[in-house]
């Protein structure tokens, strides 16, 4: 029996999701999309899960599409392309919509495909190895569908070069752009995820759901609607049990 495309293992509060083709460097196709797809609902289905780890197993996190989805994009009827291209545009706003927070964990090489895949996730952490990348202009293709959350992550000009050069850029470059938000030493960086997703298990489930929703929702509001909306979201944190709890626990420790 082969082993599954992407491994996944919920362990106290955490969803553990690993891309699974070492041997293709987890280059994506239609099977590990599906995939990624079942494990974030899973995840998001579960009462317990507080954040969400994509990681790749072997060398590299991901390396994009693979020969066989190419050698199907250049066959394919341009009705074939869409439903393809639309499977993926569904994968990444399934990310943004997730509940919880959804962290890629880039170990490697994360290039094409494999770098919107990380971008498309709330939180990018790296070791000081890892490279980042959108090669598709070399061959002609373009990354359209994550240039709009890449727009979202970096400047206007930062993500012009990046998408229009088709450079490769080091970890500490992708940070210093604002691209990722933190670099690990390769030797500690299982543990330095480890210790960062501890974090979320001491936070409340509720105000970090509605944090995110928040943040996203208000992204090319007019001011005024993005403050108003920040109220009514102000409002609804008030209510929920946590914040009740919490306020109740404040007080009992002074």
């Amino acid at each position: 029996m082969s082993e599954p495309v992407v491994i996944s293992k919920i362990e106290d509060s955490v969803a553990w999701l690993t891309l699974n083709r070492p041997d293709k460097r987890n280059a994506l196709n239609d099977e590990v999309i599906a995939a990624l797809d079942v494990a974030l609902r899973r995840a998001e289905s579960s009462e317990a899960v507080r954040v969400v780890v994509i990681s790749g197993s072997g060398h590299d996190f991901c390396s994009g599409a693979d020969l066989a989805a190419l050698q199907k994009i250049s066959q394919a009827t341009v009705v074939e392309n869409q439903e393809d291209a639309r499977s993926l545009m569904e994968l990444f706003q399934l990310i943004r919509r997730l509940r919880v927070p959804v962290i890629a964990a880039v170990r490697g090489r994360a290039l094409a495909g494999g770098c919107g895949l990380a971008t498309a996730c709330d939180i990018v952490l790296a070791s000081d190895s890892a490279r980042f990348g959108y090669p598709e202009v070399k061959i002609g293709f373009v990354p359209a569908i994550v240039t709009t959350i890449l727009r979202r992550n970096i400047s206007e000009k930062r993500a012009f070069e990046l998408v229009v050069r088709g450079d490769e850029i080091q970890a500490e470059t992708a940070e210093r752009i604002g691209l990722i938000n933190r670099v690990f030493r390769d030797d500690v960086f299982e543990e330095e995820i480890k210790n960062y997703v501890r974090s979320f298990a001491r936070v409340s489930k509720s105000a970090a759901t509605l944090t995110k929703q928040l943040l996203y929702q208000i992204d090319g509001m007019a001011f005024d609607e993005a403050l108003q909306t920040g109220a009514d979201v102000n409002l609804i944190a008030r209510l929920t049990e946590d914040c009740q709890q919490g306020i109740a626990s404040f007080f009992n420790q002074e």
